[in-house]
């Protein structure tokens, strides 16, 4: 199995974002919405951006962000990817296809086979689908997981990342179960809510690398 990709999501100080790139994390999370304990204004983004390497990618994270925002969060921050949580419609995502020139993600909360189905109205349009746990309070990063063999069972025909109730302790089985080609944690690695340990991240990408 080629090397599998590896997500540290919400980061929001200098010392946890290096703590990630430290730890071997191929992509770092930046969340731009405010009702998250891990959010970051455009500026911080944009300063945290300038912190890391080429070899690593920025994935953006937006939550229904109108057109205005959108466009000028990317031309603040630059990000490598934009990561769409919330309930983005095809016909949007395709504007930004049009318009932006950043690899989109498109977060899909899996709760059934069903799910899985109506995910492939995005394949075209996104250049990775991320499985996460069903939106509770918030889109993403509430330490939940789901039925990992809904994957299994089911594997996706585009690339995809796995997401939910990841952390140090499970992630090895979640790859074992998925076959993930990349893993995405954010609560999993925090000493309360929008808090990292780097010791954590450094952990999580240790079992990843080891899984």
């Amino acid at each position: 199995m080629a090397d599998i990709g590896i997500k540290i999501c919400g980061l929001s100080t200098p010392d946890s974002l290096d703590a990630a790139i430290n730890a071997g994390a191929t992509h770092v999370g930046l969340v731009h919405f405010e009702p998250s304990p891990r959010h970051v204004s455009l500026d911080q983004a944009a300063m945290l951006r300038r912190r890391v390497p080429p070899s690593v990618k920025v994935v953006l994270l937006l939550v229904n962000a109108k057109p205005q925002l959108t466009e000028q969060a990317y031309a603040s921050v630059r990000p490598d990817v934009i990561q769409f949580h919330g309930n983005e419609t095809p016909q949007w995502l395709a504007l930004v296809k049009q318009h932006l020139p950043v690899e989109r993600w498109k977060a899909v909360g899996l709760q059934d086979a069903g799910t899985l189905e109506r995910s492939r109205k995005y394949h075209a349009l996104v250049d990775r689908i991320l499985f996460d746990a069903p939106a509770q309070a918030l889109p993403g990063g509430n330490g939940a997981g789901f039925d990992w063999t809904l994957l299994a069972n089911n594997p996706p025909t585009v690339p995809w990342g796995l997401a939910g109730g990841l952390d140090p302790a499970n992630v090895a089985e979640a790859i074992r179960v998925t076959r993930a080609s990349l893993v995405d944690v954010s609560s999993g690695v925090e000493s309360a809510p929008g808090v990292k340990d780097v010791d954590r991240i450094e952990a999580f990408c240790k079992a990843v690398r080891e899984a």
